[in-house]
């Protein structure tokens, strides 16, 4: 979905090129303002009294002093002639946007993340002159507000809520033998349609394979533990009995203890982080809640074949476990994060492992309609980038540093939903080039009504359609002569609500989101099984080349009622032609998978970087082709290792480089290099 933006107050700031006033000491160079800063855009609904900075590289020194001797949070940055504008403004808190995580914070420093800062100052000051104030600063690189996002879809919708007693009903009528046991799969046409859904309108079509190509796939794979989803969005119920087992876990922490157990500057982090209320504390019961990130979730891994509920496509099954979800709170109830929370949010999934990263929301389209209620988002990359550098910055780091260059994948997937406002063009930051913007489609692979399209859209997915499929003028809930909810038009996944868990049917681009994610997962796991190798603009890539092309199926029109529960549901016609082109291509897990084999490259065995003294392992299961049969090092008095089935152990001696050659059952032979070094990370990786 996208995210709700206040109707904007575009006040333009002429960066003028001045000079440093003379506050600044022989010891801090004369920086010049930078003349070639666009014009900052202050949407309306920014946080009075907040402002985000990024400094430019020159200053890093002094602000690292500033901080290191506050123990985090100053009153002042250290330079004088910022600290001048901040006694004008009144300030009285200055604090690195991101949380210094010793394991990242080379990386972190590499991609400038450690110079955004966020300045807290009188909100009566007036913003708009605060800016004008900070962009004369030579030493200032970029400014951004700092406001609370907004979801798109509307909390208070009543989605159609099965209780877990209901969903142990077994349907007899199945028409396809389905995969799994769980009892409800028989709803989700999403993953195999066979043509048999019955929507029970006379003018709205299904047709077989449209789907998201699981059939195919899970004779090939069904998940893999080891990737993991980033779920931004409401929080992921972790006790759900039909999520549970495929949550991520931050092993060592413990909820409640107070102790930031892994050192990555967020304490108690175990099942995620609310990144709301800037706890661990992870809330599914907050007044306003809807359910919408467990219902994400249940669709990318619900547990298969657990004999309860539903399933999800990388949930695991035949003998594998599912990836695991990891969740970011972005919303909790009626409140939601801010910009630099948002930004902390998607730094912390890729340090902590994710290399998915889950959007079920943005800005509106550009080219959504203000009659309809809607306030248009950036139109363009560029003034996306203009007026929320920082996020920008945080995707861009999440795309590079997500993975390992040894592991499945180098780089992370950035997946968002092209938005729900019927417009012509995807919403932003779906519309970055670097991410995978979705659209939805129906059962019958016309584009869902309300979807956003647009050159833009990168992939197509099933995400429902009560518009067409609906009858209009009656409540969506339908009932049949045993009591129990009929199949709907749209998504059937797990649900809580009122902290009650349970299972139900969403719709949206939402929904058809988390299906392009599971698909990726599902892949990504494949991949790790057949020890293959990607960069992630390729794999983004092989994901669009082995979709489907839908285009064929945008002739004609289509009628669809918007408002369909309400007694004067208006009836709409889509030209069809108007979508050829816009819709990306249909997202297939089973192509997907087959097209895996063969493409990449190999994976291989990690460079390992270590402490004098220390000791780390390897599963080299995870890297080569066949079962390891003889480890050596070419120098003994830098590093030992032994190797115990497919375990090695490495032990580091003294400082310095050496060799690493493995041999394999199948004749090959494997090369990497162990450096010992004072100060080493110690976790093997290159």
């Amino acid at each position: 979905m996208t995210q709700s933006e206040s109707k904007m107050k575009r006040y333009a700031i002429i960066f003028a090129a001045l000079l440093v006033c003379g506050a600044c000491t022989k010891d801090i160079e004369q920086i010049a303002p930078d003349t070639t800063m666009p014009t900052v855009i202050i949407p309306e609904g920014s946080t009075e009294g907040e402002i985000i900075i990024k400094f430019r590289p020159e200053m890093e020194a002094i602000l690292d002093q500033t901080l290191t001797r506050s123990g985090g949070e100053a009153t002042r940055s250290g330079i004088p002639s910022t600290d001048e504008v901040l006694d004008i403004l009144g300030a009285y808190s200055f604090e690195r946007v991101f949380p210094v995580d010793p394991r990242c914070e080379e990386r972190t420093r590499e991609a400038g993340l450690h110079l955004w800062y966020i300045v807290r100052f009188d909100p009566g000051e007036d913003l708009t002159t605060a800016y004008e104030r900070l962009a004369q600063l030579g030493e200032v690189d970029k400014l951004q507000c700092n406001r609370p996002i907004a979801r798109a879809y509307n909390p208070t919708a009543e989605p159609h809520f099965i209780s877990c007693a209901e969903a142990d009903y077994n349907a007899t009528t199945r028409t396809t033998q389905w995969p799994f046991n769980d009892p409800e799969i028989y709803r989700q046409w999403c993953y195999i349609n066979d043509g048999t859904a019955d929507f029970n309108q006379e003018w709205a079509g299904v047709i077989a394979g449209c789907d998201a190509g699981c059939d195919e796939a899970w004779k090939l794979c069904t998940g893999d533990e080891d990737i993991i989803v980033a779920v931004f969005d409401e929080a992921v119920m972790w006790s759900h009995p039909d999520l549970k087992d495929n949550i991520w876990i931050n092993e060592g922490e413990e909820l409640h203890a107070g102790v930031d157990a892994d050192g990555n500057g967020y304490v108690d982090d175990k099942y995620g982080y609310n990144f709301v209320r800037n706890t661990a504390i992870t809330s599914w019961t907050s007044n306003g809640s809807t359910g919408h990130g467990t219902h994400v979730a249940g669709t990318i891994a619900a547990v298969n074949d657990n004999g309860i509920g539903c399933a999800g496509i990388a949930g695991g099954g035949k003998g594998s476990k599912g990836v695991k979800i990891m969740t970011c709170q972005l919303f909790d109830g009626m409140n939601s994060a801010s910009l630099a929370a948002e930004a902390r949010a998607m730094k912390y999934a890729a340090d902590n492992g994710a290399v998915i990263m889950q959007c079920s929301w943005g800005y509106h389209s550009a080219k959504s309609n203000p009659i309809m209620g809607y306030v248009v988002g950036p139109a363009t990359e560029e003034e996306w980038a203009a007026i929320y550098p920082l996020e920008k910055e945080a995707i861009d780091y999440f795309i590079h540093s997500a993975g390992s260059p040894n592991g499945v994948i180098d780089g992370g997937l950035v997946i968002f939903a092209s938005g729900n406002e019927y417009a012509a063009q995807s919403s932003f930051p779906a519309a970055y080039s670097k991410c995978i913007s979705v659209a939805a489609v129906a059962a019958d692979y016309t584009p869902a009504s309300y979807s956003n399209y647009g050159s833009e859209v990168w992939l197509s997915a099933p995400g429902g359609d009560m518009e067409y499929y609906g009858a209009p003028g009656e409540e969506d809930d339908a009932y049949d002569e045993n009591g129990v909810l009929k199949q709907q038009g749209s998504i059937f996944s797990t649900l809580v609500i009122n902290g009650v868990a349970g299972y139900g049917y969403y719709e949206g681009t939402s929904m058809a989101c988390p299906h392009v994610s599971g698909v990726a997962a599902l892949g990504l796991s494949y991949a790790k099984q057949l020890k293959r190798h990607f960069t992630a603009e390729e794999f983004k890539q092989l994901m669009y080349d082995s979709a489907r092309d839908i285009n064929s199926y945008f002739s004609g029109e289509k009628l669809f009622y918007m408002h369909h529960t309400s007694p004067g549901a208006t009836p709409i016609k889509m030209n069809l032609t108007d979508y050829r082109g816009k819709m990306g291509r249909l997202v297939d897990a089973g192509a997907l998978l087959k097209a895996i084999d063969g493409s990449g490259r190999d994976m291989r065995i990690p460079n390992i970087y270590i402490a004098p003294g220390a000791i780390t392992t390897l599963d080299l299961d995870d890297y080569l082709p066949s079962r390891a049969k003889a480890a050596t090092v070419g120098n003994q008095n830098i590093a030992s290792v032994t190797l115990s089935g497919s375990t090695l152990t490495i032990k580091a001696i003294s400082a310095g480089q050496t060799s690493l050659s493995i041999e394999c059952e199948d004749g090959s032979n494997h090369y990497a290099t162990i450096t010992v070094r004072v100060g080493a990370n110690d976790n093997g990786w290159l």
